[in-house]
């Protein structure tokens, strides 16, 4: 009975970090379901899961925004939600900025409200280091001043305060907000990754296309930043790594009341041509490109102080560039050669 009452919900969890999440909970012994409209991700990757955990979660296809499926989805024994669901590109959502508030606010509202009704008070939610905007000092702690640059930045800080006043106003809530750097990386059985549908915006999905000699070349965003050498500097987490922080903040949160928001980082930064580097060593490609104009809402400079994950989940990230690159190579190879077979 314990085990039925115990299932995670996972919304978006056949995108990037939620199909992550999902072998890591399933792993870890947690039932799961999967609620996703497949809008940015395969179907396959649900059946994907099943094969590297030997376990078929659950599966509501649709939106998130659709209070009869959120009825569905919550209304069989979940104690738990982890909402990966929304959209996520920074220079996309500066373009589409209506899209962006409608879809990751909105949906974390509806889906607020429906755990209420079905009296599910736990959430764990997948935020982003844009909360913070221009860094005014780094390593960034979460009591750095809070001030996004993009329209993406902004839904998360709005869904952040949302899940702060919904903790105040009901105090057996229980909400973390995960503020992720940047994921990267891939499961180390190359069964799942990075793919998304249509253009990627992440850098490493973009390398590895390059790689692959499906992109001639890599445009690089700026070198006139303030860093070392004049490319962006990032946080880069692997995603094995930020999945495992999530199992950690299921199990926290199921004695532990209020919000609190967490960054999930290495503590360190790289630039965009160390990840370059990187991934050559890891791919032995030669990965052209070339220098393009900044991009609206991106910073130069970014990256954890992860003290705060450390104390309150007992989480690090436990894998270095060097493995991001390589186990990002072996997934876009195996895909690659899945796509051709």
């Amino acid at each position: 009975m314990q085990q039925h009452l115990d299932k995670v919900l996972i919304t978006g969890g056949a995108g990037y970090v939620g199909a992550h999440v999902a072998v890591a909970l399933l792993d870890a012994g947690w039932p799961v379901a999967i609620l996703d409209d497949f809008s940015n991700s395969h179907p396959d990757v649900v059946a994907r899961v099943a094969r590297i955990t030997g376990k078929l979660p659950e599966l509501y296809q649709g939106d998130v925004r659709d209070p009869a499926l959120l009825r569905r989805a919550l209304g069989h024994g979940v104690a738990t939600v982890v909402h990966c669901a929304g959209l996520k590109a920074v220079a996309e959502s500066v373009a589409e900025p209506l899209r962006y508030y409608a879809a990751n606010i909105d949906g974390a509202v509806a889906l607020l409200d429906a755990m209420r009704a079905a009296s599910v008070r736990r959430i764990v939610f997948s935020s982003s280091a844009t909360v913070y905007g221009e860094p005014r000092a780094v390593p960034i702690t979460e009591d750095h001043p809070l001030a996004p640059q993009s329209p993406y930045g902004w839904t998360k800080r709005v869904v952040e305060q949302v899940l702060s006043d919904v903790c105040a106003s009901e105090p057996s809530f229980a909400a973390a907000a995960l503020r992720y750097f940047n994921p990267a990386g891939a499961h180390a059985s190359g069964i799942i990754g990075e793919s998304p549908n249509g253009t990627p915006n992440n850098l490493m999905p973009i390398v590895a296309e390059v790689a692959l000699g499906t992109r001639a070349r890599l445009d690089v965003y700026g070198d006139d930043y303030p860093t070392p050498d004049g490319t962006p500097v990032r946080d880069y987490v692997h995603v094995v790594d930020i999945a495992r922080a999530h199992v950690d903040a299921v199990r926290v949160l199921r004695t532990h009341a209020g919000f609190r928001a967490v960054n999930l980082g290495t503590g360190r930064g790289h630039s965009v041509l160390e990840v370059l580097a990187a991934y050559r060593a890891a791919s032995g490609q030669p990965l052209p490109h070339r220098l393009a104009p900044r991009r609206a809402g991106d910073v130069a400079s970014c990256y954890a102080d992860a003290s705060l994950a450390r104390e309150w989940l007992g989480w690090e990230a436990r894998h270095g560039l060097d493995a991001m690159c390589r186990d990002a190579w072996n997934f876009a190879r195996s895909r690659d050669a899945r796509a051709a077979a």
